[in-house]
């Protein structure tokens, strides 16, 4: 069963008890990998270590500098 039949059938018992339907399935994806890389970044900090990935400011010179090698 895929999670859109599992929300569907849930969203229908919902309605048949009179209760509040479920969110759909991947509402809060985006915030939750949010909420992880800012818990890694303050874990970092607090480590002393820098808050960003290493590949960060490597990507970033490369685009910057118009990707000439």
């Amino acid at each position: 069963m895929t999670a859109i039949e599992q929300y569907l059938i849930d969203t229908y018992r919902a309605a048949q008890h009179g209760t509040p339907t479920p969110p759909p399935p991947g509402r809060d994806d985006v915030a939750t990998l949010r909420a992880l890389r800012t818990s890694a970044q303050f874990a970092a900090v607090l480590d002393g270590r820098p808050s960003t990935h290493p590949w960060f400011h490597a990507l970033t010179r490369r685009l910057h500098r118009g990707g000439a090698c």
